[in-house]
């Protein structure tokens, strides 16, 4: 089996490369924040630069297109490197994927857009989709490392950057859908409905969405608020999706609205999960929170 590199080792990265470490792959791994979730028997590594001088296959599961692009800096600069290929699990936006893709072919290193969509639940199960955008020789090359992480493999296209619109259209959908469902069980609860009790109801009628099966009967009717997904990076994710949109002509008119509300709660509730924009969205009207 080739050595794999692991670069991210957060909410996501870690549980991900747990999966690769059981499934037999050698794996070495790094981390800016802290490598102390590295996988049982994983090789920790002193920077980026040592795991492309031993990894053939580098996955990498970071915040944002910047910390993207600066790995793969650091890996172009591995010594004696081994790194042939980079798999891209995060969700960086079009322009930066085709940008990293510029420069790892300036140095011989093939580029994977690959960003994954589950969530915390679907890294635990190693039931994540992995949505990718590259070649299909690369595409046979990587797919068995990735379904040890993914139980769903999507080929959207043969451009980077390809996933990375999949990714953000689907966040985006995932964002309105919170928002939208939130503004409408805000709407029942006033009237004097019980939450619960409506969406059962919303779950077997037309208002059906991701939020109201999943984060609001888990997360925000128990105010758990613990889906493990920070509002600021949704935040992020809708501010690229409408960069994206904007830069292709296409039609935003509801981006801009989410994209503005998902912003104002992440400067109101710094550091708080998505989940919580629950409340954010009761309080506008009530006077009991702050207006956007």
């Amino acid at each position: 089996m080739p050595v794999i590199g692991w670069i991210g080792l957060g909410q996501m990265g870690h549980r991900m490369a747990a999966h690769v470490a059981a499934a037999g792959y050698p794996l070495v791994v790094a981390d800016a924040v802290s490598t102390d979730l590295a996988p049982k028997g994983a090789r920790v590594a002193d920077s980026n630069s040592e795991v492309g001088e031993r990894a053939e296959i580098v996955i990498l599961s970071v915040p944002d297109g910047a910390a993207s692009l600066a790995v793969c800096q650091d890996l172009t600069k591995a010594k004696t490197r081994s790194v042939e290929v980079v798999i891209d699990s995060s969700t960086i936006g079009m322009s930066a994927a085709q940008s990293a893709h510029d420069l790892l072919k300036g140095h011989g290193i093939a580029y994977v857009d690959a960003p994954v969509s589950g969530g915390i639940a679907g890294a635990e199960a190693a039931s994540l989709s992995v949505i990718l955008g590259c070649r299909h020789a690369l595409l046979e090359r990587v797919a068995p490392l990735l379904s040890k992480i993914g139980g769903h493999l999507f080929h959207v296209g043969d451009k980077p950057g390809m996933g990375q619109a999949v990714k953000l259209l689907n966040n985006f959908l995932s964002a309105t859908a919170m928002v939208a469902t939130s503004e409408a069980l805000a709407f029942g609860v006033a009237v004097g409905l019980d939450m619960q009790t409506t969406l059962d109801v919303i779950n077997r009628s037309t208002g059906q969405n991701t939020a109201s099966r999943d984060k609001f009967p888990k997360r925000v009717v128990t105010e758990n608020y613990d889906g493990g997904f920070a509002a600021a990076m949704m935040a992020k994710d809708v501010r690229l999706y409408l960069a994206e949109v904007e830069k292709a002509g296409s039609a935003s008119p509801i981006a801009t609205e989410i994209e503005a509300l998902w912003t104002a709660f992440d400067a109101h509730s710094p550091g708080a999960d998505f989940t919580r924009i629950f409340p954010f969205v009761r309080d506008q009207k009530s006077g009991r929170g702050p207006k956007r």
